[in-house]
């Protein structure tokens, strides 16, 4: 009738191939997933800060930096210099659509994580990106 199986499961076999990968858990996954968009909306704020310099974008940078080092356990974020320097309104436009959308992803990661400075950090750069973009939210 029926023959016994001889083989190993597939869940066992898998299971025992992933028994020595190191696991990250849940927190550690979201710490990573943090910086690395604060890490990408640095890059954006970077490269406005250096087509329409102000005190308020050189601000966000500094604590742009500080908290993806500190979820990056102390090492400072790789800064990016400027790609293009052409100061048109709709590249202006442009790379502040993309840094709210950068801002509102991270939003969302700090929010599940927990992290009330970045909340709050995050909110201010959406609103900020929405208005010198000419946005409602």
């Amino acid at each position: 009738m029926y023959e016994p199986i001889r083989t190993k499961s597939v869940h066992t076999v898998a299971d025992s191939t992933h028994a020595g990968l190191p696991r990250r858990t849940r927190e550690e996954e979201l710490d990573i997933r943090l910086a690395g968009h604060l890490t990408a909306l640095l890059t954006v704020t970077d490269e406005l800060r250096a087509l329409t310099p102000s005190a308020s974008l050189d601000a966000a940078a500094q604590q742009l930096a500080a908290h993806a080092a500190r979820l990056s356990g102390g090492r400072a974020p790789l800064r990016a210099e400027p790609s293009a320097l052409r100061a048109d309104a709709a590249h202006v436009a442009s790379l502040h659509a993309r840094a709210r959308t950068l801002a509102g992803n991270a939003l969302a990661v700090a929010t599940s994580r927990g992290d009330e400075a970045v909340t709050a950090l995050m909110t201010a750069r959406v609103e900020a990106h929405a208005g010198a973009e000419g946005v409602l939210v």
